[in-house]
């Protein structure tokens, strides 16, 4: 078995290749290509050497490396960028020039040319907008197209009160994409449609972050299955995350080749007392995630280029496409973020990809994944000693001898296609054929010594004691984070103690959530929320045709709801201060957040009346004071349009107040924090009398072991 993918040296006889080689010379035009009796190169290795060496040794990797970083870009900038979206369409000013009252086939004609969307066979939803409000006549299908007119028929019978509606209306009628009394879901179908690969794809593949989140959490993560799927893989090709798919890798390869490949004071040995580094960050993330602290966040491969890229492309994209003032302003914990990515790239001064040879945890789970794979990079006796091989090698896998150091390979192949002699070859583990001798003076070549085996054991209680002091030092802050003024967090989210333990805080949900309603965190609440998503009601209120956040989160830490369960899902309480309220401190009148409730859908705040005068007879004279407003508790969701517009108006504009008058508050009794179950039996059942049997709203206590927890509400 022979896994060679690599461009073998052009030598005057034709070079042994694998299999990508064969299918080059059946596929590539015979002047592309080299030929083997001259020596002279083609079209396409002159290109791959334009390229780099690395390309020419080793194009197939490249290839796919450009493809995944591409990928992750589009998964990330398209497919989570929310304003692709469009609200249904509406067509208004029509009037009906006949209607067949036996079957309701109408005939409506506008003033203005029929639009392209109004085609033959589409459905549309007719309203009288002469009518207040509005009233529905109903579905009806476009069965004729002429130069201003159209002929439509009822889709499904109409009701006797449509029918004589129809009838006795002289229009303007309204044309409508979607019924009027239908929910909004614009945003969400919108990502559904984008999304034929899942959002987080490149997150839910990072083992680290799955078993990270799952160990902190004390819960299945659904996306084990899939890390487990890519360390299967690897077992076939050896830390291939790390070689071919990791997009940080390939950003860090791209900084490297433009920038740190310039700069050589810097440089330091290959082999040092950091080549162990990344085992020893693995275990302080693993120790920590024991005691209930997750901190793979901050150092998995993944989730520092995503949350990079939230914090940079985002903010340029939203500036560029939509408007500056649409940009939320930037706080001190996405500083941090940033000064953390740009030193994973700093590393490369040191070395080229020092970050993915000796830092990465991530890269660190992979190496010991390599215990079980089934192929490997062999030398033959040929071997003429000439050292391209560990010129070349991106990962420091290759040992004096030119041996391998099987737990750094990712069997990149880069090697194999600088050997001068074909020596390298890449086989099943157990091939013995022709092999070099192994050089037992070489320092990891040979047997594991006791030497060794103490300076590993320092390393790991080093690496675990460092994370164990991070826990515990975290601790504090995030007992407060539980336990003083909740936090407004997105639709779906699980109780906040279990949130802290599965959020990695990688950005994708600020990403999809439209008009920047989540953001992140700062230092605020300590470093144990560090980045993780709230609702900025004074910012923004959350669409009620989205549940992007949901979709897009690769732990579950917000769970993925439908529209009609996101709907109902508390994220918290508005609450009016009747200090700050402009008619309930009677200084005028003011209905905003009642309106802005209303065009949502929720109707959840109404309208009483305060400050009322009398007569000299001690009796309320009539509209005398102000209606002010009064939030209803069993239909508000929390969903902060009523505290945004407030805000806006009466506080950014106006400068009537400092403060929004109605702001969401959560904690006990104001929000769910469900782990599972349903949100619409939760609702139905707070409107039924309690029973025997019944949950807390927070689905239970959660205790995760060696640090107790408090206990949810």
């Amino acid at each position: 078995m022979r896994l060679a993918w690599f461009l073998p040296v052009l030598r005057r006889k034709a070079p042994a290749g694998g299999w990508l080689v064969v299918a080059a010379r059946r596929l590539v035009p015979r002047a592309w290509r080299s030929d083997p009796e001259t020596g002279r190169s083609g079209l396409v290795r002159r290109v791959l050497r334009a390229c780099g060496p690395s390309w020419l040794s080793s194009p197939l990797r490249r290839v796919v490396q450009v493809f995944c970083l591409t990928l992750y870009l589009a998964l990330f900038i398209y497919v989570c960028w929310p304003y692709t979206a469009q609200p249904a369409l509406l067509w208004p000013n029509w009037l009906p020039v006949s209607v067949d009252a036996g079957n309701g086939t109408v005939v409506v004609a506008s003033e203005q040319a029929i639009p392209a969307a109004l085609n033959a066979g589409r459905q549309v939803h007719v309203s009288d907008a002469a009518s207040e409000p509005d009233t529905y006549l109903g579905a009806f299908e476009i069965q004729h197209v002429a130069a201003r007119e159209m002929r439509l028929a009822p889709s499904t019978a109409l009701s006797r009160q449509q029918a004589d509606a129809l009838a006795a209306s002289v229009g303007p009628w309204t044309l409508a994409e979607q019924s009027p009394d239908a929910w909004p879901a614009h945003y969400a179908v919108d990502l559904q449609r984008k999304e034929r690969i899942a959002a987080e794809l490149f997150l839910i593949i990072d083992p680290l972050v799955s078993l990270s989140t799952a160990i902190a959490a004390r819960s299945w993560v659904w996306s084990l299955s899939a890390a487990a799927i890519i360390l299967g893989l690897a077992c076939v090709i050896p830390r291939g995350f790390c070689g071919y798919l990791c997009p940080l890798g390939t950003t860090i390869d791209l900084w490297d080749w433009l920038i740190s490949r310039r700069v050589e004071r810097f440089r330091v040995l290959r082999r040092g007392w950091w080549v162990h580094l990344k085992y020893y960050v693995l275990c302080a993330v693993l120790t920590a995630a024991l005691l209930g602290i997750l901190i793979s966040g901050f150092v998995a491969a993944i989730p520092v280029i995503t949350r990079a890229a939230a914090f940079v492309i985002t903010p340029l994209a939203v500036g560029l496409v939509r408007d500056w003032h649409q940009v939320p302003p930037i706080g001190a914990g996405q500083i941090v973020s940033l000064v953390l990515f740009c030193a994973v790239l700093g590393l490369g001064f040191l070395q080229p990809r020092f970050w993915c040879k000796y830092v990465c945890p991530s890269g660190a789970l992979f190496s010991l994944g390599n215990l079980w794979r089934v192929t490997e990079r062999k030398v033959e006796a040929t071997c003429i000693h000439c050292n391209r091989c560990v010129e070349i090698c991106p990962f420091d896998a290759i040992q004096a001898d030119f041996t391998t150091r099987t737990l750094d390979c990712t069997f990149c192949q880069t090697c194999g296609g600088v050997c001068p002699v074909s020596s390298i070859k890449f086989v099943e583990r157990w091939n013995r054929i022709d092999l070099k001798a192994q050089d037992d003076s070489v320092v990891g070549g040979a047997p594991l010594g006791r030497r060794r085996f103490l300076a590993g054991a320092a390393g790991a209680l080093v690496g675990g004691g460092s994370g164990a002091a991070f826990a515990l030092a975290v601790w504090p802050s995030q007992q407060r984070a539980v336990a003083e003024l909740p936090i407004v967090r997105p639709p779906g989210s699980v109780p906040e103690w279990e949130f802290l333990g599965l959020c990695i805080r990688c950005g994708e949900c600020y990403q999809a959530c439209p008009n920047s309603v989540l953001q992140p965190l700062g230092f605020q609440r300590g470093l144990a929320p560090l980045w993780t998503p709230y609702v900025a009601a004074d910012w923004s209120g959350c669409e009620p045709s989205c549940s992007n956040c949901g979709q897009v989160c690769p732990t579950g830490a917000i769970r993925a709801l439908s529209l009609e369960e996101k709907r109902v899902a508390r994220m918290g309480l508005a609450v009016v201060s009747e200090q700050h309220c402009l008619p309930f401190a009677q200084r005028e009148a003011c209905q905003l957040c009642v309106d802005e409730c209303q065009r949502a859908g929720y109707e959840a705040i109404e309208f009483q009346r305060v400050g009322t005068e009398l007569n000299p007879f001690g009796e309320p004279i009539e509209d005398s004071g102000f209606l002010a407003p009064v939030v209803v508790a069993d239909k508000c969701v929390g969903c902060g349009l009523c505290q945004t517009r407030c805000y806006k108006i009466n506080v950014h504009e106006k400068q009537l107040l400092t403060v929004s008058a109605i702001q969401v508050q959560a904690g006990s009794g104001k929000e769910d924090r469900l782990r599972s179950g349903s949100y619409r039996a939760l609702r139905e059942r707070d409107r039924r009398p309690a029973q025997p049997g019944d949950l807390p709203a927070g689905g239970g206590s959660y205790l995760p072991g060696f640090l107790s927890a408090p206990t949810d509400p």
